[in-house]
């Protein structure tokens, strides 16, 4: 079962002196105030030993008391005053569950959760209702009692404020924040009690500094690699929770990452470069075996629903299905083990370090003159492809040149999006030529590769004694769409801009 999502919108305040109260009246667009409710507390908060949920500003605890005990997963948003929060129950032992611990794994990268903060509160509720009666705010009064449960940190208590929206708006906070700042109440310099208790202030450290400079190579690669890396990981939890179209999207920004330090290397010290593009091809490889089976289901089911219903002859939409979903699973299996290997989580690390420190030459100086530049050989390349496929066109060797084509427009097409930040427009007419000649030629070689399994199908279904007179029709239809595609695609050549790229 998925854990239950929400999102939490606060703002924390440290209180200087003992004998304050919160200040609760003639709040704009409050009606009226409960009367206090007290919880006593108890959490305790689970990271790795080096702390790095902490420094993603990232807390898992498990908290008993209060009207929501549970164990609770928080994940910061881009809204400095949101989180997104995850709950599971609290069920018995100190274990975290495994719903909230896949969402995170991607930070952990095989390090083992350890308890490293025991908090106890005493936390004194005022609930703030609008003119309807609607329960707009929550503001507790907290006084915590901290015991950090690693070596060489001392415990210590506090008192703080926190104001969290129920149904309100932001304007209320606003309102709640110049109330407390005229009673001598400011904004805390923390992010969250976990955050305090390890003592860590806002803001959280920052990321190494980009000192290449700018317009040149060097930081037009390292834009597009921060963007690409920053997505796979996004993309990390989402696959394993089984998101519709994560692997895609996964699968894409490994793709563009090995492109990016492909069409850059003459910027890059070779061998690290080489390495990492190796392992991210490694990882596109078990990314698409997914993500081919689930697109040729897809589409093999949509072919088969254009057929009059009397051509289609046995259990073809039975035997595509179960056949498919059956390779579909295994290979989704697979990418969850393989998500959670050592060679992964190295990975992982190396694109951190990547990004953080790329292994540059001087090369990376220099500052492009235009976008078709920066793109370098690629233009070449998509020539020479679509050149080798005419001369390959009606052989045997015909659907492997244009498969070769789609390969270069794809690689040609990413490399013009990092060169946007050299001539977005130059680079913008580029990357749409190559995305339209990608599309056809992906079109084509699904093509290929849908008659290869509608073969397989038809061989396993005659076997068994079915008829096998629609897959050899699937076949047929395959077959034109290839030839139509190919047309397409000799047709769209004549546009393509290719002086752009001298």
């Amino acid at each position: 079962m998925d854990a239950a999502q929400s999102v939490e919108t606060e703002r924390k305040f440290d209180v200087p002196r003992p004998e304050l109260t919160p200040p609760l009246q003639n709040l704009r667009g409050v009606g009226s105030v409960d009367e206090p409710v007290e919880h006593l507390l108890e959490a305790q908060y689970f990271d790795s030993s080096d702390l790095v949920l902490a420094r993603h500003r990232i807390t898992l605890r498990r908290r008993s008391g209060g009207e929501d005990d549970g164990w609770h997963l928080k994940l910061p948003l881009d809204d400095a005053d949101s989180r997104r929060e995850l709950q599971e129950p609290l069920g018995t032992g100190d274990t975290p569950p495994e719903a909230l611990v896949r969402r995170i794994r991607v930070h952990l990268r095989g390090k083992k959760l350890v308890p490293v903060v025991r908090l106890s509160t005493r936390r004194v509720v005022h609930r703030l209702r609008g003119a309807d009666d609607t329960v707009l705010a929550e503001i507790a009064d907290d006084h915590v009692h901290a015991e950090p449960l690693l070596p060489g940190r001392a415990g210590h208590d506090w008192r703080e404020w926190e104001v969290e929206l129920v149904s309100g708006g932001p304007d209320l906070l606003d309102a709640v924040q110049d109330k407390f700042a005229a009673a001598g109440v400011h904004r805390a310099g923390h992010a969250s009690k976990l955050a305090r208790a390890l003592g860590r202030s806002n803001p959280e450290p920052a990321a190494p500094p980009d000192r290449t400079r700018a317009g040149t190579g060097g930081r037009m690669l390292r834009t597009y690699v921060n963007e690409q890396v920053q997505a796979l990981q996004e993309q990390d939890p989402q696959v394993r929770d089984h998101v519709p179209d994560a692997v895609h999207q996964m699968r894409v920004a490994t793709r563009r990452l090995r492109s990016a330090l492909a069409t850059q290397r003459r910027l890059l010290e070779p061998e690290p470069a080489a390495a990492l593009r190796a392992e991210l091809r490694w990882l596109a490889g078990v990314l698409g075996e997914v993500r081919d089976t689930e697109v040729m289901q897809e589409r093999l089911l949509e072919l088969l629903a254009t057929e009059p219903q009397e051509l289609v002859m046995g259990p073809v939409a039975r035997r595509i299905n179960e056949e498919l979903s059956a390779a579909y699973g295994d290979h989704y299996r697979t990418l969850l083990k393989t998500m959670d290997q050592e060679r992964y989580f190295r990975l992982l690390d190396s694109l951190d370090e990547f990004r953080n420190d790329p292994p540059m030459t001087a090369k990376a100086d220099k500052k492009p003159k235009s976008a078709a530049a920066a793109i370098g050989k690629d233009g070449k390349r998509l020539r020479k492809a679509v050149k080798a496929a005419r001369a390959n066109r009606g052989t045997p060797h015909g659907d492997e040149s244009l498969h070769e084509a789609r390969k270069a427009a794809k690689r040609l097409r990413y490399a013009a999006e990092a060169a946007s930040t050299v001539d977005a427009k130059q680079a913008r007419r580029l990357e749409q030529a190559a995305h339209s000649i990608q599309k056809v030629l992906g079109r084509h070689q699904d093509s290929v590769v849908a008659r290869e399994v509608l073969r397989r199908l038809a061989v396993e279904a005659f076997s068994q004694g079915e008829n096998a007179f629609s897959y050899g029709r699937l076949h047929a239809l395959e077959q034109n769409l290839a030839a139509e595609t190919e047309a397409d695609f000799y047709g769209s050549w004549t546009t393509f801009p290719a002086k752009l790229l001298k």
